[in-house]
């Protein structure tokens, strides 16, 4: 039994989700379809990261566990078979215990707003038309390094051991009328970019102080978060593993 890793990307505005639920369209299940059709055997897929409904990947991986050879045309055949939102990027051997949630060290997402109307933009980004003060953004963005907690913006019945997080970077990025937020951390919960995004902004927009953020983060009240952000602007963008844990694409 070999196990391999398999690099993905994908729009996310078709689906339910990444993770596979019962009767509604996942990326996770488009993939394990794909893997079963090819290999004609049933293949179930382990993912690193469980995107929301509407949100994109730039880069997501998944693990799963064969006994008969790859098919030599791997990546060629599984792109033939997925829809035309949906890619893979490369799969790799990797050692038996290597497990592409568990093992992972670090994610980082992407936020994108743009500020006047662009179609090109609407399925990638959050159309956001209003005055904001770019130093107080700046200012909320670098106040959330400071802290490790973030139940605040956890949303509810979610079943971890800990809130605890290590954000490595954080910050806000102005090109031209589009306004990125790059934030990485060593793991992230669930809904917490969009809450922290959503609040964020409204102290950007001058609705709440920077102090009231401070409250709001310290509180760990997911009611004083701001979750209302819409999921096309979000995309993970990488997921990391220790140096060495995989090499080349098959």
């Amino acid at each position: 039994m070999a196990r391999y890793f398999i690099e993905v990307a994908y729009m996310g505005a078709r689906f339910s989700g990444f993770q596979v639920q019962e009767n509604t369209l996942t990326v996770q299940s488009e993939i394990d379809h794909g893997i079963s059709v090819l290999m004609r055997e049933r293949v179930e897929t382990t993912g690193s990261s469980r995107t929301d409904a509407g949100v994109h990947a730039r880069q997501n991986f998944l693990h799963f566990d064969m006994e008969q050879p790859l098919h030599p045309q791997f990546v060629y055949k599984m792109n033939a078979i997925l829809p035309p939102d949906i890619v893979v990027k490369g799969v790799y051997p990797v050692a038996d215990e290597l497990h592409s949630r568990f093992a992972a060290t670090g994610r980082s997402y992407e936020y994108t707003l743009y500020t006047s109307k662009d179609p090109f933009l609407r399925d990638r980004g959050y159309f956001f038309p209003y005055r904001l003060n770019m130093d107080l953004l700046q200012e909320a963005a670098a106040v959330l390094m400071e802290y490790r907690d973030f139940t605040t913006f956890s949303k509810r019945n979610t079943q971890v051991k800990t809130f605890n997080c290590t954000i490595r970077e954080s910050v806000w990025k102005q090109e031209g009328e589009r306004i990125v937020y790059n934030v990485s951390a060593n793991r992230f919960l669930r809904g917490m970019v969009r809450g922290m995004v959503g609040t964020m902004l409204r102290v950007g927009r001058e609705r709440i102080s920077l102090d009231a953020f401070r409250v709001a983060i310290e509180s760990r009240d997911c009611t004083l978060a701001d979750f209302a952000v819409p999921p096309q602007g979000l995309c993970l963008m990488e997921v990391q593993y220790p140096e060495g844990s995989f090499g080349k694409s098959l």
